[in-house]
């Protein structure tokens, strides 16, 4: 199931767009990491994964702003996939993209009921992300999107980078910007010096319509990801440097050749 709404710039409201201010401190380390990895380029077709958490929602908001801004020319929509879990209830961001004047494209599958049956060795979330990122690149190519915008910041990479050395014995994390391995999409991650905090703070002072996080899977037990962001702010806790200095160590796999 799929459908999509798009409306023009035209039809927002003056007072929306002057009344969401994004915060420099915000701003500042999203312009760096597209700069540092060449993320976004003229011409541009930019399809972003929205989720309605507090993370995409910023990032939808930072790349509006960009578009409206930068030098750069680029065209922006947003998708999200719906994998039918109970709770989880997207549908008011048809609205709000379209008050933004953002096209915006929805697709509900039955990821969920299909893992009872298809997943294998995987968890849960593994075999659900997977899936998500083959509807998402699917939608780019029926749409004519080359670039999928996710919204993964600097505290999500450090958590990747502790568990794969951890559990994996790889100094591994997910990259800011590379292409697919069928070399159709690029794939974009605007957040990656972005603290979690940051979009917490932005999402909690523009009042934006966050989606709740209802998967059963992800509270029936802790995840090996809240171990780490446990860990990981108690580290912080007694080094303030803690994640400027893991940024600088997880810097030269951010563009490590080859997809993830």
């Amino acid at each position: 199931m799929s459908s999509s709404v798009s409306t023009s710039r035209e039809e927002i409201s003056a007072d929306r767009v002057s009344a969401l201010k994004i915060p420099k401190a915000l701003l500042r380390p999203v312009g760096r990491a597209i700069a540092d990895f060449n993320m976004i380029r003229e011409g541009d077709r930019i399809l972003l994964g929205l989720s309605g958490g507090k993370d995409s929602l910023s990032l939808l908001h930072i790349l509006r702003h960009l578009q409206r801004h930068a030098p750069i020319r680029f065209e922006l929509a947003a998708l999200t996939v719906d994998p039918q879990i109970e709770g989880f209830h997207p549908q008011t961001l048809k609205a709000y993209l379209a008050q933004l004047g953002i096209p915006y494209f929805f697709e509900s599958q039955p990821i969920a009921e299909n893992a009872k049956s298809q997943m294998k060795h995987d968890s849960f979330c593994a075999y659900c992300s997977r899936i998500k990122r083959g509807i998402m690149y699917a939608t780019c190519r029926r749409e004519g999107y080359n670039v999928l915008a996710l919204a993964q910041h600097l505290d999500d990479l450090a958590e990747s980078f502790l568990m794969s050395a951890f559990h994996g014995g790889q100094l591994r994390t997910m990259k800011a910007c590379y292409t697919n391995r069928d070399g159709d999409v690029r794939i974009i991650r605007p957040l990656v010096y972005a603290r979690e905090r940051q979009t917490a703070d932005f999402a909690t002072r523009q009042i934006l319509p966050v989606i709740p996080d209802s998967c059963p899977a992800c509270f029936a037990m802790p995840t090996e990801r809240d171990h780490m962001k446990q860990l990981l702010a108690q580290e912080e806790s007694h080094n303030k440097q803690l994640f400027r200095s893991l940024m600088t160590a997880m810097r030269p796999l951010y563009s490590k050749d080859g997809a993830e």
